[in-house]
């Protein structure tokens, strides 16, 4: 998923200086601890955040960053949602199955 950086974000200001920085931390340490943040980072230029989560679909997503302070307060906007297949998988050392995450039909 990605999100765009907005509204009320100060741009003379870096990540942590951001208002609600702590509140918003705090959310995403919490989808981390959870499992459903993998991994995220913003992109080059700083405007755009790039997040993979372990999700069942688009809408799963959408709801569990509502909840985010910096959506709520338009610092943050949910702008795309793709299914990604991993086929290749530095991470764990092993080739990853393309169909691990497939629903039984």
């Amino acid at each position: 998923m990605r999100q765009r950086r907005g509204g009320p974000w100060n741009w003379d200001r870096d990540l942590r200086g951001q208002a609600g920085f702590d509140d918003h931390a705090r959310f995403v340490d919490d989808l981390v601890d959870s499992g459903f943040i993998m991994l995220g980072g913003p992109l080059q230029g700083e405007c755009e955040v790039l997040i993979i989560v372990s999700a069942p679909d688009e809408d799963t997503v959408r709801q569990r960053f509502a909840d985010d302070p910096w959506v709520r307060s338009g610092m943050l906007t949910l702008t795309t949602v793709e299914r990604w297949t991993i086929l290749l998988d530095g991470l764990t050392g092993r080739l990853a199955n393309p169909t691990d995450d497939l629903p039984a039909a």
